[in-house]
């Protein structure tokens, strides 16, 4: 307790908020003063390092993963020129679940405060509705009804008998949570916050009207794949699977012949998802594996590079439309896709998302946050600047999954007259 209790002291002292991106091919922490007196959200100090004990966003090594954090917060905190206490961390791993959850309590006529609100998002209500050895990520409230009456926005202040709402239950394996928490501790940090990786992508490049009006977000890792569906401004949907662009990395090895940093050097310089009529005239030097010095590097024609890149990239997307029609969100979100993270920047991945997914496509970037360099700027740091925005937004909340009314107390006063409030 002591120790929560200064570690809350030295963040209020040096006023600095932190985020902590832990994925499969790199981990990025981004330092940042939070929004105050007319001043807005500013980052103070960024790292980023390859990542190490990190396999498709599950953790197989925690000394590896452990070393590579240390490295990375380090160079972030030289740069912001403070230390930190505390991170808000991604969940990429433990197979995570989304569903949605009806619960409804009685509130016996009387006017509806903060007090119902809270006892209606506690997750022991719905503890029946979380999947065995799974731990709640978030709790979302998507609706709210009074007396049967549905599409409450926001009921306090209202009278009735029944309160009742839907709640967007998202969970993940305990096990590999545990994992995350375990290492990030190991490196003398808390866990302030946990937030699924498709949340905090979308946190990080989606706009109000996009959420408003329905969209469906696509976080192409390196790893894994993420999914998030918004509609009326809500988050409605996630999804994960296994697959992203570490994979055409190891396809291209294995269909050149190349070791995995040429093969990445190679995608990242020549790789496409769409063909083009000089693909054919367009030699590239391949290397081999075995460079003895007495091997020699191998040409073959860029259209080789697509006809591998191309097939794997739109495997990804059919799986995500296979996963979102199968969950009954295709079109719900109507239209439009926002695609971003490290596997958006392969050129022509828009379009072939558009044409698999039958739907307009743009690619996120990181928008809204002063003192990000050009170097972070790009669609594989959307999900690091959505956690910087989740812990500006919440700074109260810490790891706490369910939803805290602005203007609930918390000093020690404050909490004994919300007791009495809600016993007498």
């Amino acid at each position: 307790m002591k120790r929560h209790k200064a570690a809350a002291q030295a963040k209020v002292r040096n006023g600095l908020i932190a985020a902590l991106d832990i994925g499969t091919t790199k981990v990025c922490c981004l330092i940042a003063r939070p929004a105050e007196n007319g001043h807005p959200l500013r980052v103070v100090g960024i790292g980023h390092h390859a990542s190490q004990g990190v396999r498709n966003g599950a953790l197989v090594d925690l000394d590896g993963a452990e070393a590579t954090i240390r490295t990375t917060v380090e160079a972030a905190e030289r740069m912001a020129g403070d230390n930190i206490r505390g991170v808000v961390v991604n969940v990429s791993t433990g197979k995570p679940r989304s569903r949605m959850a009806a619960y409804e309590i009685s509130v016996s006529g009387h006017e509806i405060g903060d007090a119902d609100l809270r006892r209606i998002l506690d997750p022991a209500g719905v503890a029946s509705a979380i999947p065995a050895e799974h731990d709640i990520v978030h709790v979302i409230p998507v609706g709210y009804s009074v007396d049967g009456c549905r599409g409450v926005r926001d009921p306090r202040g209202m009278f009735g008998q029944r309160l009742g709402v839907n709640l967007h239950l998202i969970t993940a394996s305990t096990g590999a949570v545990r994992n995350v928490a375990t290492c990030v501790t190991r490196c003398h940090l808390e866990v302030d916050g946990k937030v699924v990786s498709p949340y905090a992508s979308a946190l990080g490049c989606l706009v109000e009207d996009e959420t408003q009006l329905g969209i469906t977000l696509i976080d192409a890792g390196g790893g894994t794949t993420s999914v998030a569906v918004f509609f009326d401004s809500e988050l409605i949907h996630t999804d994960s699977i296994p697959l992203g662009g570490l994979h055409v990395t190891r396809d291209l090895a294995r269909g050149l012949s190349t070791p995995m940093a040429q093969a990445e050097r190679i995608k990242t310089l020549y790789g496409s998802c769409q063909p083009s009529p000089s693909d054919s005239r367009q030699m590239i030097e391949v290397p081999p594996i075995a460079d003895d010095g007495a091997s020699e590097g191998t040409l073959v024609p860029r259209s080789m590079l697509v006809g591998i890149v191309r097939p794997r990239m739109e495997e990804i997307f059919e799986m995500v439309r296979a996963r979102l029609e199968d969950a009954g969100y295709d079109r719900v979100a109507g239209r439009r896709v926002v695609l971003t993270g490290g596997a958006a920047q392969l050129p022509g991945a828009g379009e072939l998302a558009g044409q698999v997914l039958d739907k307009q496509v743009r690619i996120g970037r990181p928008r809204g946050i002063e003192g990000l360099p050009d170097a972070v700027v790009g669609p594989a740091f959307a999900t690091v600047t959505g956690l910087l925005r989740f812990a500006a937004n919440r700074p109260h909340e810490g790891a706490e999954p369910v939803y805290r009314p602005a203007n609930s107390a918390h000093s020690r006063f404050g909490r004994l007259g919300q007791w009495l409030r809600e016993n007498f």
